[in-house]
Parts: structure tokens; sequence; C-alpha cells
């Protein structure tokens, strides 16, 4: 199955996540992105509640793009807790703070008097093209933004997800964290008919980024380097613990198959979200023999070459000399 068609240039695009460090090292290549190939066209960046509190996430988001040079977008606070559930965290994997690690720059940007939802119906009125949500928290903001705006479903061009996984799962045995969060609204995004590239477990733990690739980073000396490699680092240590070989860049992948489609292998399955169950809720469900005859519903991103993928990340950090 060919995947050039993923790509198209430029992408209006809304970045949504709970950052967190992969979603920082996202962010990095979407920006990257913005000021070279100009791929990325971010029109708004709006945070979630899911690895950390949505105060905590919200911080980080603000001094994320103030290390970034990020001024001329605008941020705006997102949902503080799933649609139905209490909110579950993964401080052991983040920090208390979300994004545990090196010293970041205190915010210099501002948040909109506006919600997360409030400003994507903005963007997607705005545009005159389809707008791609690029999701690395829970699904909770775009859920959210299709029930109270239906009639926006159409400005949706794609959702480029970091969520579950066909083969298994890492915060129980069979769902992934960002799912398993708000598994509710994980099913109506599914559900949605909006076109889904689903960048799960099976392809984010085979992108590696290995201590010899946390010094290429540390060489290349600029302020955003110098931070990211100790993002890695410090990812790394939770990971290394697990019998990682490296730190796994899972949020990264749903902006890098937008950029570079090419290097990686992905299959479209029809997916179904469960929602309820004793032992798997929260589980990405593939019907990957296709037992129920349905339309596929998303494009499964499922491995990857992972010395590109490297490359590419590596040559993202040197924008920012």
């Amino acid at each position: 199955m060919t995947t050039h068609d993923l790509k198209a240039s430029p992408v209006p695009m809304i970045l949504d996540g709970d950052p967190g460090h992969d979603d920082a090292i996202a962010w990095v290549l979407a920006e990257a992105s913005r000021r070279t190939d100009k791929i990325c066209d971010i029109r708004a960046i709006t945070t979630v509640g899911g690895n950390v509190s949505l105060d905590k996430t919200t911080y980080n988001a603000l001094r994320i793009c103030t290390l970034l040079g990020i001024k001329d977008i605008p941020i705006a606070k997102g949902a503080e807790h799933p649609l139905t559930a209490d909110l579950m965290n993964a401080p052991s994997v983040h920090g208390e703070s979300g994004l545990d690690g090196p010293a970041l720059p205190e915010p210099e940007v501002t948040l909109e008097d506006k919600s997360a939802v409030q400003l994507m119906t903005e963007v997607l009125k705005g545009s005159e093209e389809p707008v791609t949500i690029v999701s690395t928290g829970p699904l909770t903001n775009t859920a959210a933004l299709l029930l109270s705006h239906p009639e926006l479903k159409e400005k949706i061009g794609q959702i480029s997800l970091m969520g579950g996984g066909i083969g298994f799962g890492n915060w129980t045995p069979a769902a992934e964290f960002n799912i398993l969060v708000d598994p509710e609204a994980a099913d109506f995004v599914f559900r949605s008919g909006i076109p889904i590239i689903m960048s799960g477990l099976d392809v984010t733990e085979r992108a590696l980024m290995y201590p010899e690739d946390f010094e290429e980073i540390k060489k290349i000396g600029n302020p955003v380097s110098d931070i990211v490699w100790q993002w890695l680092e410090f990812f790394y240590k939770f990971h290394c613990e697990l019998g990682y070989a490296g730190a796994p860049m899972h949020d990264p992948c749903a902006v890098m198959v937008l950029l570079h489609p090419e290097i990686f292998t992905i299959k479209d399955y029809y997916v179904e979200i469960e929602t309820g169950g004793e032992y798997c809720r929260g589980a990405t469900i593939g019907d990957v023999r296709n037992v129920k005859n349905m339309k596929p519903n998303a494009r499964c991103v499922l491995d990857l070459d992972r010395e590109q993928f490297a490359k590419y990340l590596i040559d993202a950090v040197k924008v920012y000399s």
C-alpha cells in the first residue's frame, strides 16, 4: 500500500495535546516544518488534561511555545477531564510537572480568552481548506468540538493521532494511555467518519531514539537542542528501566507521518474502541481479518524506518540554530 497520498503542502493544522516530553518533541517537529518546508501550517494550539492536570499541561504548552519562539499562534486551554470519567494522569512517566528535566523559560506568550473548542471552531470556520487536527493526548477536545458543532465535521480534513495499538496496550495489557483516559471521546471520534491516521503503539514503540542520537542532538548546540537532548535523556531513563533500548517517540509519529509518510508502513483497518469491560476498556480493536466486512475508518501506522525517523528528527532540531 502506498502512503504518499497522506502528504500535502501546506497542511492547515491544529496541534492538540497534553505535553508531555514526546508531545513537546512533536511540536518541535511541527514548528521546524512551519519554518522550512511549510507543510505544517499551524493555526492553533490547544491543551487537554492527560499526562498531568490541565493547568500543568497548559503551563507546559506556554513554556514550549516560548522555547520554540512561537508567538504568533493562538493557544487555548481545553478539557480538564474526560467526557464522562475522572481524569487519570501519568506522573510516573513525565514527572510531577509533566515535563520534568531541564529548566524551561517562563512563558512569554499568553492564552486566548476562549476555550479550546471555541478556538478550534474559529479556525475551522475561518479556513478555506480542510484542517488537520494533530492529537497527541486524549481525544476529549476533538470529541467535544464534534458534539457541539457537528456542522463543522466536513471542515476537518483528517485527524492524525497518537493513540491506541492494534497489537497491545501499555497502560493496561489491552489499552494505550491516551485512549484509556477517555475511551468515550475516542469512540465518538472513530465513529465520526472523519479520516483518521492512527499512530499507535505498534509503530511508536519502534520509533526509538538511542543514546547516540541524543549525543548527535547535544552536539547541535542551539537553545532548542540543549533542551531536546535532555528531554530524550529523561524519557529514556524511565523506559530503560522497563527494558527499552531507547526513548520511544510516541507523539512525534503523529507529526512525522504527515511530513514523511514514505518512511512508514500503513494499513487500513476498521477500528472500534472498547468503552466497557473489566479488562479491555480503552482497547483499540482493529479488524485485521475483515471479519465484520466494514469499511476501514483508520489508516493504522504499523512500522517505520527508524534510522530515517531519527535523521529527520535531528534535522528538525538543527532548524533552530
